[in-house]
């Protein structure tokens, strides 16, 4: 029974660190793109959608689309999207295949500042994650 114990317990402190690592991440995260007027999850959605867009931004998402890569309930990130949406980062459109769909695209100004911030994002990433690397 002690080694069934044991190997839960194991199990609750990879848990636990990777619990950790993701709030130390998260927090570091917010820190750097504070000075952009961005958090984490609004870089999130920025960069979501950036990967998709084509050079003229041509390629939108869907909203539950972007709540499967970002890992946000559906009314957290609809407030999400209202605050870059009034920011003038994103504009949202109806789904003309489904009138109960909403659409999300970056505007030029979302682009720009993704554009713009993308390197701190992934410097921060780089740093915390090979510490985390350093420490397995």
């Amino acid at each position: 029974m002690a080694a069934v114990e044991k190997a839960e317990q194991g199990l609750v402190d990879q848990w636990r660190d990777i619990l950790a690592v993701h709030a130390r991440t998260l927090c570091e995260l917010d820190r750097a793109l504070h000075q952009h007027g961005l958090g984490a999850s609004d870089f999130e959605v920025l960069d979501v959608l950036a990967a998709g867009a084509s050079a003229d931004g041509g390629i939108v998402y869907r909203v539950q689309e972007i709540a499967e890569r970002v890992h946000l309930s559906q009314s957290a990130l609809s407030r999400l999207i209202g605050r870059l949406e009034k920011d003038g980062l994103v504009e949202r459109c109806m789904c003309p295949e489904d009138r109960r769909g909403v659409r999300v695209s970056l505007t030029a100004k979302g682009r720009a500042l993704h554009g713009e911030v993308l390197p701190l994002q992934r410097a921060v990433l780089g740093r915390m994650l090979a510490d985390r690397a350093t420490k397995d």
